[in-house]
């Protein structure tokens, strides 16, 4: 994915808001003959997935793998290839719903990098761009323009934003993409073939083909360190869970507001789970399986949150915005990121970044190391488009998943050369100020429509860039993935997000004090009876079926 997204707004479009797409009361009236989807899992077992065929581009200096290791570059490739050999549009006006989390694009008519985008693509392209402003901005646009009828062209599903009743939405209002992508169909597609196949799972639902996949690197959450701020104990590494609270309790500074780590909690949560071995989201032993919130190393890891809340290791103001202002101060220590967006923060800001490789929480534990989905959603097609212009929007966003390499995602990523950024004497790409304000800011919401597979570059920092790729090697030997993922459940789709919500809110209120740790187990109780255990039984019946 391009590498311009921003971590702090994509946890903010990835949490879990629970709302209900509006105006879905109604599409029995639309004339689709929409319902609530059922029998999906036994349908999308059967489907056939995009064919993978893999672009040719420059080499990477250390090479990716399939098992989600990214492909990593020292330097900016001399010698770069064309993967789209002529304008995609029609030239008529292409309509998009995306989303930024970052300073919004300048307007159209005075930017540059947009003028030059339109050439490039053959089209007028019109994004309604939402500013994430962490009160669900997004999913009222989105809502708001479901239920007015007045829908783009392309529109972003984002993932677990808590959009209810998805297939019923999909059927009713957006393409079915199978014929055009299953198999070897996607081959009139290049770039989109070339994309992960794991990140095609995310975008079927029931069987279908519903959106093109926003690629994202497979690699999950990271505990990404300041390294000087661990020197004095040694540097970040540790021997057990408690090894690390007393190291912490050992730096802690309330006198210099120098804390240990941000108040994100259930992001640490996540982290401490992985020391003490639970499993990423489900367990599957014996065709059966059990959710991590089951587990008793995730509930040990909540007790362990407990322990470090109550020793003052958290930054105190849960709602923090400057975490990477207070990492690159060193006055934090650790904060939680997804791993692509650790790419972004590793060009943005600096200090001596480094990482904490999941270690034994306790004597006897097996560390893991939970991956990723490989996607952040995937794009629709607005239903109204006519066989013509299905094909046509899918060239447009071929041109927009065009990978590292490529002349398309140089200009994609970074602009004009001359204009919006320059070479160094090394080769490596140097942003101008108009770079930075025409090309970074319009291309993170072009990144929320289509990417290509996600890569390793730092312009100037070629030895950070291959430490990373090292720490992937690491995290990769004891990685994990999530069982159920390509694997379908309507209950998943209409209830985890509320149910997730209200786990996580529980987990919130222990950590800060105001609930009892009794309090997980009985929301746990409400997971199971409200959704998780009838999800558990959808997910099992898909397993079996493959």
């Amino acid at each position: 994915m391009s590498t311009n997204l921003s971590r702090r707004g994509f946890m903010g479009a990835a949490g879990i808001a629970g709302l209900t797409v509006a105006g879905l009361s109604t599409l029995s009236a639309c004339g689709s003959g929409a319902t609530v989807s059922k029998g999906g899992s036994k349908a999308s077992a059967k489907l056939k997935l995009p064919t993978y065929a893999a672009v040719q581009t420059a080499p990477a200096d250390l090479a990716g793998n399939a098992a989600g290791l990214d492909a990593t570059y020292l330097r900016y490739p001399k010698a770069l290839t064309k993967s789209v050999a002529k304008a995609p549009g029609d030239g008529s006006r292409i309509t998009a719903l995306t989303e930024t989390f970052t300073t919004p694009a300048p307007p159209q008519g005075k930017n540059a990098y947009w003028q030059e985008l339109n050439k490039r693509l053959g089209a007028q392209f019109d994004m309604t761009i939402v500013v994430d402003q962490g009160v669900d901005a997004y999913l009222q646009k989105f809502n708001a323009m479901m239920a007015g009828g007045d829908i783009p062209d392309l529109v972003w599903f984002p993932p677990n934003q808590g959009i209810q009743r998805v297939p019923e939405l999909l059927d009713a209002k957006f393409h079915d993409l199978t014929p055009y992508l299953s198999g070897d169909a996607v081959k009139d597609y290049p770039n989109l073939a070339n994309l992960p196949t794991t990140a095609w799972k995310t975008a079927v639902v029931n069987g279908k083909i519903r959106g093109v996949t926003v690629a994202y690197g497979s690699m999950g959450q990271v505990y990404v360190v300041n390294q000087d701020f661990w020197k004095p104990v040694g540097g970040a590494e540790f021997s057990s869970a408690e090894d690390f609270l007393a190291k912490g309790k050992e730096l802690l500074d309330t006198k210099r507001n120098k804390y240990v780590l941000e108040p994100a909690y259930v992001n640490h949560i996540g982290q401490f789970a992985q020391w003490f071995g639970a499993p990423a989201s489900w367990r599957l032993e014996g065709g059966k399986l059990t959710h991590q919130y089951e587990t008793e190393e995730y509930q040990e890891a909540l007790a362990f949150a407990v322990k470090v809340a109550k020793a003052g290791l958290f930054w105190p103001d849960p709602n923090l915005s400057t975490t990477m202002e207070k990492m690159a101060q060193g006055s934090l220590g650790a904060y939680v990121q997804s791993f692509p967006s650790f790419l972004v923060d590793a060009k943005t800001y600096d200090f001596p970044f480094g990482v904490i490789v999941p270690f034994a929480g306790k004597e006897g534990a097996t560390p893991h190391y939970s991956m990723g989905y490989g996607s952040v959603g995937y794009t629709a097609i607005n239903k109204k488009a006519d066989t013509k212009r299905v094909k046509m929007l899918l060239g447009v966003l071929d041109y927009l998943a065009a990978p590292f390499g490529t002349e398309e995602r140089l200009f994609l990523d970074n602009g004009v050369e001359g204009k919006h950024f320059t070479r160094t004497a090394k080769g490596d790409v140097k942003l101008t100020p108009k770079g930075n304000s025409e090309a970074v800011t319009t291309a993170m919401p072009l990144a929320f429509l289509a990417a290509g597979p996600e890569y390793i570059y730092l312009p100037g920092q070629p030895e950070l860039a291959g430490k990373i790729h090292g720490w992937q090697q690491e995290l990769l030997k004891i990685s994990q993935s999530n069982p159920t993922s390509g694997h379908f459940s309507d209950t998943s789709t209409s209830k985890s997000p509320s149910l997730t919500t209200a786990m996580s809110d529980c987990q919130l209120d222990i950590v800060a004090g105001r609930k009892p740790i009794s309090a997980f187990k009985e929301q746990l109780a409400k997971w199971r009876s409200g959704g998780g255990d009838k999800m558990r039984a959808e997910f099992e019946a898909s397993l079996a079926g493959k």
